[in-house]
């Protein structure tokens, strides 16, 4: 897989900004078929940063989407919670 398609995009919630704060980690939506060495590889080269660990959480296809007569469904999706070095930073909206 190439490391530009790897990550999908940030995730800022409340809980990926004080995991940011406290823990040097960054979240991020990846590909479903990343594996946690091409994650880190990606995050390594976008950003110019040193990762320590990456660990990956997936979440499981929802089958039951209503829309009036219309069933369908919302896929299954991927996160990755990136620690990075002390001293390292990433930053999206600092700044701004």
């Amino acid at each position: 897989m190439e490391i530009t398609s790897v990550l999908l995009k940030p995730l800022l919630t409340e809980k990926t900004t004080m995991l940011k704060d406290e823990a040097q980690q960054v979240a991020f939506m990846v590909h479903t078929q990343a594996n946690k060495l091409e994650i880190k590889q990606a995050v390594e080269k976008a950003f110019d940063v040193k990762v320590e660990a990456v660990n990956v959480v997936r979440r499981a296809p929802l089958n039951r989407e209503r829309q009036g007569r219309v069933v369908g469904r919302k896929p299954g999706w991927k996160k990755a919670y990136v620690t990075l070095r002390q001293g390292d930073k990433i930053e999206f909206f600092e700044g701004v």
